[in-house]
């Protein structure tokens, strides 16, 4: 297989400082060019750890194709980030022994761009879009007979010299990355054979992700210290790693060792200012703002007022997570903090 990558832009995330903060799923500068980052990903389904269902229905729709001797349906992959979309995007160009485009819609910024990537595919190849949903309209219509006919629609000229002129396409296939499924349209939505949801992961499959990984970069860890990773790594193997490598900073520079205790690991968080929840100094500002509205509903827009925060940064960054642990919920008119978030802000405000 051979990965053949246009700029991917993470610039997706409202919070110009997201690397201040490494309990944010979405990729940080450090990551982008990391090499590490590279060795945390699987070769093949049978390395890739979690998503068994997902799996299992790939690998049955890449073995049918393969037995008539078709291309791949186009397949549509959601989730939270740091989940493993764009792995799996690789690994099925992995099984089906061929070529992966990998590019991301904001790049695509006029029609011309997604003209030339289509072009330049060749039998059987496979596209990759990340955050699909943010293509243009004009691209996305592009992409409407492209993913159905294999051609390209295409008006040249203008006004009486105008006219159509259609390019056949190569067979191939499309994957497309989002994690917000609800904003593609329905026309393209429906274009797509296969259809998957990445789930959160559990803290086994995390635990073995993080000891697997400490492995790769010589790192001796400890059981619990790895079971105390997994816990509060929020469901998602990119923010397991990047704590594993906090950590791992710590120990080599304070303690001067490879090998990573339970201890290394709560004063390593500790710096870092994140509790054994998994919760950081902003996660902690929007319970105490709660709490201080005596369990009146609050508008987003007042809580990222009084933070000083992006609100929609703290809508699709920040909510999610304490959403899920069931210390805040939503309501027609505004957050309201539950008694389990209550019981937490209280205990920190008394230690």
């Amino acid at each position: 297989m051979a990965i053949i990558s246009s700029s991917l832009d993470e610039s997706n995330s409202p919070r110009s400082r997201k690397e201040l903060r490494i309990v944010d799923s979405n990729i940080i500068s450090e990551e982008k060019n990391n090499k590490n980052v590279n060795l945390a990903r699987p070769n093949s389904f049978k390395e890739f750890i979690g998503q068994d269902q997902i799996k299992s229905t790939l690998k049955i729709a890449i073995e049918a194709s393969t037995y008539r001797n078709e291309v791949l349906e186009h397949t549509l992959l959601y989730g939270q980030p740091g989940l493993g979309k764009t792995t799996l995007a690789l690994l099925i160009a992995e099984e089906m022994n061929t070529k992966c485009r990998v590019t991301s819609a904001p790049s695509i910024e006029r029609p011309r761009d997604i003209v030339g990537l289509l072009l330049g595919l060749k039998e059987g190849e496979i596209l990759f879009i990340d955050e699909i949903h943010r293509l243009n309209k004009l691209a996305e219509e592009l992409l409407y007979s492209a993913m159905e006919d294999f051609r390209l629609d295409l008006t040249m000229g203008a006004n009486r010299g105008a006219r159509c002129r259609t390019i056949n396409l190569p067979k191939f296939t499309l994957i497309g990355a989002t994690t917000k499924f609800a904003s593609i349209s329905a026309p393209l939505r429906d274009r797509f054979g296969i259809c998957q949801k990445i789930e959160f992961y559990s803290v086994d499959e995390l635990q073995e992700i993080i000891f697997n990984f400490s492995t790769l970069i010589n790192l001796h860890l400890e059981n619990d210290a790895c079971c105390m990773l997994a816990k509060i790594s929020r469901g998602t193997p990119r923010i397991a790693l990047r704590l594993l490598k906090r950590v791992r900073d710590y120990s080599q520079v304070i303690k001067k060792t490879n090998k990573i205790s339970l201890e290394a690991v709560e004063k390593a968080l500790i710096s870092q200012k994140i509790d054994n929840k998994g919760l950081d100094n902003l996660d902690r500002k929007f319970l105490s703002f709660l709490n201080l509205n005596l369990n009146y509903p609050v508008g987003l827009d007042s809580i990222a007022a009084a933070l000083g925060e992006d609100s929609s940064m703290l809508e699709f960054v920040v909510e999610p997570y304490l959403i899920q642990i069931g210390f805040i919920i939503r309501t027609p008119r505004g957050r309201v903090l539950t008694s389990l978030g209550k019981k937490y802000i209280n205990s920190k405000n008394e230690n």
